[in-house]
Formats: structure tokens, C-alpha cells, sequence
């Protein structure tokens, strides 16, 4: 190749290409910059966006998980405040059922003890139907269990329903819906069924007690595996701002030095008309 010509000056072909590899690194390192990351699509790096898209998604469908783990907490923690006022009402009744069943008791003053009965009983019944959240009632036997999201790939962690129904089939509380302690008898033996009551709606708010701790130990667990995703996420997809910013410095300096090069280049035809002088 001819070191002086006119019709080809290679030195700033030379000169145009460093230029242009350099003002792609410019490009790629100011939109590293500008994103905050350094692989923004499929172009950038192919694979590191697919693994990034697929944990994506993975962290999306966990937020589905929590809105489950969280409205199915909701509905434990509700049956288990109705069962706290529950048992403090069956508390209530036994010692109504207790004076009443004095035998030294006259007529007026057992009457009162049985009507106040009467009026817990039937507030037990209307706790029972109004402990409900988003629909779901625990206690009136309308379930038998419910369960909540536990992971992104559906499966399920469940509850155990606890029936307190008064009166009914199966129900952790054996009195009867129309128990009254208006005698002796009655009262006696009204106290021997609130005793088994007792103790049965103690046994139940021990299970959903344990079934709220379950939700909420998970629904922990579950939010620092968000947590861990996202942060391997950016270890993927994420610039390092300090590099970048290091290499955009030289990348400037260097675009222009290589403006100064090709320039240079440019003028070396030049020399060739001082030939002819």
C-alpha cells in the first residue's frame, strides 16, 4: 500500500473505526449510567435478562402470596379475637350458672341470674355470626378449613376451621342453645357442660393461635425471600455506578484524543501538495 496517497488514507480509517468503538463504549457506558443498569434488555446480555425476567416474576407472583398469607391471617386473627371474648362469656356463665345453683336462693334472685344467663348466651350466638372477615367465618361451622397461598407455585398452607357454635352438631361448646338455670337442676347441670365448654374453646383458640403464628412465621419468611430475589436480581442486572462513572471519564477523554487522531489523519494528504511546491 502506497504511504502517500490521495485515494486511500488508512490512517483515518484506523482513526474513524477507534472513534467509533469508542463512542459505542461511550454510549453503552452513559446509558449504564442513565438506567442504573447494565443489562436493561435481551440485547445488552440474552441470557443474564432471561434468568433476571424469570426471578421477576418469581418476586411478582410472591406479592400474590403475601395478599393471600395476609387476608387468611386476617381471618384466623378475627376467629381467634371472637373466641377470646367467647370463653370470657362462658366464664360469665358459669358463675351465673354457679349462684344459681345455691339452694338458699329465692325465686327473684335466681330469675335475675337466669335472665342475665339467657342474655350471654344469646351474645355468644351473635359473636359467633359476626366473626367473620372478607366473608369467611371460622366459627359458625360454615368451614371446615381454609388455605392460604404458601408459594409462587401455588401450594397451599391451611387452617382448620373450630366450630363454636352453641348448640350445634360437633361443637366445641356443648351447651345447649336454649339452656336456662332457672332451677337447681338445671344450673347443676349447666355447670358441668360450661366446665367441658371451657375447656373444649380453650383446646380451639390453641389451634388458631398456632395457625395465625404459622401465617405470620411465613409471610416473614416469605417477604426475606422477596428480599433475596431482588438483591440476586441486581447482582445480575445492576451497574456499578463508581466503575461506570470511572469509565466514563476515560471513555470522554479518550473520544477526544481520537477526534485529535483522526483529524491528524485527515491532514496527512495534505503533506502530498508540498511535494508539488
Amino acid at each position: 500500500m502506497a504511504l502517500n496517497s490521495v485515494n486511500t488514507n488508512f490512517g483515518a480509517m484506523v482513526a474513524l473505526q477507534n472513534l467509533n468503538k469508542t463512542n459505542s463504549d461511550l454510549q453503552t457506558t452513559q446509558n449504564r449510567i442513565n438506567t442504573g443498569l447494565k443489562v436493561a434488555s435481551a440485547k445488552d446480555n440474552g441470557a443474564a435478562y432471561a434468568i433476571a425476567q424469570s426471578q421477576r416474576s418469581e418476586i411478582t407472583s410472591l406479592n400474590a402470596v403475601q395478599d393471600s398469607l395476609s387476608r387468611n391471617q386476617s381471618v384466623v386473627d378475627v376467629a381467634v379475637s371472637a373466641g377470646e371474648g367467647i370463653s370470657d362469656m362462658l366464664a360469665q356463665l358459669k358463675e351465673k350458672a354457679l349462684a344459681a345453683s345455691d339452694t338458699t336462693l329465692n325465686t327473684t334472685s335466681r330469675n335475675a341470674l337466669n335472665e342475665d344467663f339467657k342474655a350471654i348466651r344469646d351474645q355468644i350466638k351473635k359473636t359467633i355470626s359476626n366473626a367473620s372477615f372478607n366473608g369467611v367465618n371460622l366459627l359458625d361451622g360454615s368451614k371446615t378449613e381454609i388455605a392460604a397461598l404458601a408459594n409462587a407455585s401455588g401450594g397451599g398452607l391451611t387452617v382448620a376451621a373450630q366450630k363454636l357454635s352453641v348448640g350445634g352438631t360437633n361443637s366445641a361448646i356443648t351447651l345447649s342453645a336454649a339452656a336456662v338455670i332457672d332451677t337447681v337442676t338445671k344450673a347443676t347441670a349447666a355447670i358441668s357442660t360450661l366446665n367441658t365448654s371451657i375447656a373444649n374453646v380453650s383446646a380451639s383458640l390453641a389451634k388458631l393461635g398456632t395457625s395465625s403464628k404459622s401465617l405470620s412465621n411465613h409471610a416473614s419468611f416469605i417477604g426475606k425471600l422477596q428480599d433475596s430475589l431482588e438483591a440476586g436480581v441486581g447482582n445480575i442486572v445492576d451497574a456499578d455506578l463508581a466503575k461506570e462513572s470511572a469509565k466514563l471519564q476515560a471513555l470522554q477523554t479518550k473520544q477526544q484524543l481520537g477526534v485529535q487522531a483522526l483529524s491528524i489523519a485527515n491532514q496527512s494528504t495534505s503533506t502530498v501538495l508540498s511535494l508539488f511546491r
